[in-house]
């Protein structure tokens, strides 16, 4: 699944910064600095398992599209993990998505808010009048396409931020599967310091 993304990136040894070795992605740097990890652990526990039209899974299935785009390996599988799970017997969609979005059996309505968060991936100008009359000629509403953009952009720099400072990624999907298990039944909770 979507390895064909990640063929020419090999991963890091050590991250550009002293985090605590083996935790991946994102946790690893809640750890170093837990102050702002509160802020966007809360942020991501709002926009993926808050009130939304959306559902869980749409929400998880557009931060993976995101980061699938960003080429952010650990962000990408452990989102596409989270959003399987939450999708249940429907899960091969998010495979789908993200190995061909236009031909990948999701609704009209959701191909048009993922189009959108392709455009906020590149630069939230990069949307455009006819992408959103597109989306509300499926039926999406103000606060779908809000709750789109804000996951996308949101995504966006999440992405930056756990390849930015090049933390470990594992290559182990069952290590994914795990992490949207987890993700899928607890949702975004900050990882607890070692005392």
């Amino acid at each position: 699944m979507s390895q064909r993304l990640f063929k020419n990136i090999k991963p890091k040894k050590m991250a550009h910064i002293n985090v605590e070795e083996g935790v991946p992605g994102i946790r690893s740097l809640a750890l170093f600095r837990p102050e702002t990890g509160k802020s966007l652990y809360a942020l991501a526990q709002v926009l993926l398992r808050g009130e939304s039209p959306l559902s869980e899974a749409e929400r998880e299935l557009i931060a993976a599209y995101v980061s699938g785009r960003n080429n952010c390996r650990f962000c990408m599988s452990s989102h596409a993990a989270a959003a399987r799970c939450l999708y249940g017997e429907d899960s091969n969609v998010v495979d789908e998505v993200l190995n061909d979005m236009d031909h990948s059996s999701t609704s009209a309505k959701m191909k048009s808010l993922l189009r959108i968060a392709g455009q906020v991936q590149i630069l939230g100008k990069e949307v455009t009048d006819a992408d959103i009359l597109n989306a509300r000629s499926y039926g999406a509403t103000d606060r779908e396409i809000h709750d789109t953009v804000l996951i996308a952009a949101t995504f966006s720099m999440f992405n930056r931020y756990v390849d930015g400072l090049a933390t470990f990624t594992p290559t182990d999907e069952s290590e994914y599967k795990a992490m949207g298990e987890r993700l899928a039944e607890k949702g975004y909770v900050q990882p607890k310091t070692q005392a």
